[in-house]
């Protein structure tokens, strides 16, 4: 199993927030998507915010998160509006 931190975006302080919430592997992370990750982080950790969305998909991508397209980042956004 590859490292989280091995991904693009995936700091040491995000590794240890998605291990806490049992993603603890790039394939879990892949497995898991960008929007469900987002979703266990937000309800550990209630400061997370749109730029963790859109690094857990760059990660997934394997693409800077500030390189994501605008339509993809409006779909984000939009998610989490509700």
């Amino acid at each position: 199993m590859a490292e989280l931190s091995s991904m693009a975006n995936i700091g040491r302080e995000m590794e240890k927030k998605l291990t806490s919430v049992g993603i603890d592997s790039a394939e879990k992370l892949i497995q898991t998507g960008a929007k469900q990750a987002f979703l266990k982080l937000k309800n550990a950790y209630p400061q997370v915010c749109l730029v963790h969305l859109y690094a857990l998909e760059g990660a997934i991508e394997n693409v800077e998160f500030n390189a994501l397209s605008e339509n993809r980042k409006k779909e984000f956004s939009d998610f989490l509006k509700g």
